[in-house]
């Protein structure tokens, strides 16, 4: 089996940060996993950098008319909840049928 060839990637980091790693024994080995769960939760829309595009923006704008931010009520984790569910829409039209249906006052 060929062995896959490995890039060397340095960067710059605080010295907070650099002694924060000293005791790490393998240091390598942590960053590399660092960064795959980094990159396995990054936002798919800005990919990581916080910012939306133009065209990103339009699209997001065009998507959040029937979409929404809500907040679980477990964990308290903000998602996105489409307004067109249509569990929702299903109970919400049984709630609009039930306050049509006229009183019966007999």
């Amino acid at each position: 089996m060929k062995k896959q060839k490995q890039e060397i990637i340095t960067f710059k980091v605080p010295e907070s940060l650099r002694d924060a790693m000293r005791g790490i024994p393998n240091r390598s080995e942590f960053i590399r996993h660092a960064v795959l769960a980094a990159l396995d939760s990054i936002c798919p829309l800005c990919r990581g950098t916080g910012v939306l595009l133009p065209d990103q923006k339009r699209h997001w704008d065009q998507f959040a008319v029937d979409h929404r931010l809500e907040e679980c009520n477990s964990c308290h984790a903000i998602h996105l909840v489409c307004s067109n569910d249509v569990r929702k829409l299903h109970s919400r039209s049984h709630e609009l049928i039930e306050m049509k249906e006229p009183v019966n006052d007999d």
